[in-house]
């Protein structure tokens, strides 16, 4: 089911990326900003979802710095930009079927 807007805790459950490492990389991230609800709860985006994959898949699987990171994001951006965009929910349904399928390829 998709949502408008999700929690500090929907997302680090869809991402699998702890809630103090989140609050962290908003500090550290330009990119990664969410928005406040008037209860001054933070409430993400799928567009914020996208860039914690991103930035998960490359500070914690591919071990780069956050200097590393953000240079990396630039890199992606610019990319991003010269070609043709996949929208940000099919893109997401695509790592989540790669996750999908990394977990059954660790199970065989």
């Amino acid at each position: 089911m998709k949502k408008l807007y999700y929690s500090i805790g929907e997302l680090s459950k869809l991402t699998d990326v702890e809630a103090h490492v989140l609050r962290y990389w908003e500090t550290v991230f330009d990119s990664l900003n969410p928005q406040k609800n008037r209860a001054g709860k933070r409430i993400y985006t799928e567009k914020d979802i996208e860039t914690v994959l991103q930035l998960r898949e490359l500070i914690i699987e591919k071990k780069y710095s956050t200097a590393g990171a953000k240079k990396a994001l630039r890199m992606q951006n610019k990319e991003q930009n010269d070609s043709e965009k996949i929208p940000v929910a099919v893109e997401k349904d695509l790592r989540q079927t790669k996750r999908l399928l990394e977990e059954i390829l660790t199970q065989l």
